[in-house]
């Protein structure tokens, strides 16, 4: 199992591309099941989740290549479905993340009927997926839950057009506005998808099936109008930058009062990022001209410890949820007390445990954690529960003193191509190496983390 170690303060200072979004790419190769043509996506970064969905649409009969996955940016995957396919998703793959899910809509509209296991993925809380049942039977398909699989057929004559409610108690699902934005795009008759998830990945599917000859209008309000047609064909379509591991980066020049300049950086997915940063005291200095927000190079700077802030987690354009767990880690070291409340998933705080082994406080106020400034966070061997809680584990890492271990980054890996290598062309001390617990000799023997002592009464416990 591999572990980071890190050695640290450093002060991040350089120049890094922001690849593409996984939170995109993943959507936008499940919707290239809905046609028989091949469909070429460009700047799809090779992230294990990526790898595990090329692994999936293989195993729904999907002809898959995934090339030049060297390339900052990301590879090109193309991508040609066969619709006579059996159109089961294993367990066996689905299980591995969450993002499996996106395939039962495209399956249901271009084979008819779809099979597919309830998905995994990060643990930090209740995802459920009844928004996208609930939308998919809007459009007439029958769905049953058997044994932790979900079976959707449509009617012999097809999915029909309806009007959709997609809110929830948690606001719009993003995962579930894009699995009704694909099966309605062969539905008959026209839908219309109100409370839409708004985020900029449910506009770039929109400007996918755009390009595959859908007809759908609406893309960044809360109302999708989907006009239904027969067949969509193969396409080429370049994947938006990924506004997470944009803003993680900031993050990272902001926590080691760095100075950072970001290519093909995302300004019109991040603005509420970039105002929460810039009133904790970080700088962006844009060296472009303005005629393409979604493209962009920036200049991002922090030369001081930074001021406390009170933030909330939102669906977009607000703070998004994906980068709470980095933020958590900057504001260890902000001066003053600062205030995180996770609207999205409330129990989102795991990653606060660990960086609490490395000298920062918290307070937990039910959905909400108070963040007390500390003068300096202290390396330690800290465990990664999650993809994003990693992140943040790495980034206060950077700032702390002497060594920090992380391990358990598979996690990272879900959603980071190789970030360490990212990080040490900005002049980090960052290593990957093989922890293998089992060896009392491995330096990832520090990693294990000894049970607190119970207390027995009247009688002091000695730590064994």
């Amino acid at each position: 199992m591999d572990a980071f170690r890190i050695k640290g303060p450093c002060k991040l200072d350089g120049e890094l591309e922001v690849p593409g979004a996984k939170n995109a790419a993943l959507p936008l190769m499940a919707a290239a099941l809905l046609t028989e043509e091949e469909v070429v996506l460009q700047d799809v970064p090779a992230y294990a989740d990526v790898g595990n969905l090329i692994r999936l649409l293989r195993s729904l009969g999907a002809k898959v290549t995934h090339d030049d996955v060297d390339n900052p940016l990301g590879g090109t995957v193309r991508i040609q479905s066969d619709h006579a396919a059996d159109p089961t998703a294993p367990y066996e793959i689905v299980k591995t993340m969450r993002a499996s899910i996106s395939v039962l809509g495209p399956l249901l509209a271009a084979r008819g009927r779809a099979s597919v296991s309830l998905p995994g993925g990060c643990a930090f809380g209740a995802r459920p997926v009844d928004l996208h049942l609930h939308g998919l039977r809007s459009l007439d398909a029958k769905i049953e839950l058997d044994g932790g699989q979900i079976e959707a057929t449509a009617p012999a004559d097809g999915l029909k057009g309806r009007i959709i409610f997609m809110g929830g108690p948690n606001g719009p699902t993003v995962g579930g506005t894009q699995n009704v934005l694909c099966a309605a795009v062969l539905a008959k008759g026209r839908t219309i998808i109100e409370s839409a998830a708004c985020e900029p990945e449910v506009s770039d599917l929109v400007r996918l099936l755009r390009a595959m000859g859908a007809k759908i209008t609406g893309e960044g309000s809360p109302r999708l109008v989907v006009d239904g047609v027969e067949r969509l064909h193969g396409c080429t379509h370049r994947v938006m930058p990924d506004r997470i591991i944009a803003g993680t980066d900031a993050i990272a020049a902001a926590i080691t009062c760095g100075r950072v300049e970001l290519s093909n950086y995302p300004q019109d997915s991040l603005l509420g990022v970039e105002d929460v940063l810039q009133r904790i005291g970080v700088r962006f200095e844009f060296l472009d001209d303005a005629k393409d927000l979604l493209r962009r190079t920036v200049r991002i700077t922090a030369d001081r410890r930074q001021e406390a802030v009170e933030v909330t987690t939102q669906p977009w354009p607000g703070f998004p949820t994906d980068l709470q767990a980095q933020l958590l880690a900057v504001l260890t070291l902000a001066d003053g007390n600062s205030v995180v409340t996770e609207k999205i998933y409330s129990e989102r705080f795991n990653h606060t445990a660990e960086l609490e082994r490395m000298g920062a406080v918290f307070h937990r106020i039910g959905p909400a954690v108070v963040v007390r400034g500390v003068p300096r966070l202290n390396g330690a061997p800290v465990m990664a529960s999650d993809l994003r809680g990693s992140a943040c584990l790495v980034l206060a890492g950077l700032a702390a003193y002497g060594e920090t271990v992380v391990s358990r980054v598979y996690h990272l890996d879900r959603g980071y191509h190789r970030l360490e290598d990212r990080y040490r062309r900005l002049g980090a001390d960052i290593e990957r190496f093989n922890a293998d617990a089992s060896d009392p000799d491995d330096p990832a023997a520090a990693i294990e983390i000894p049970a607190k002592p119970k207390k027995s009464a009247g009688k002091k416990t000695t730590p064994t």
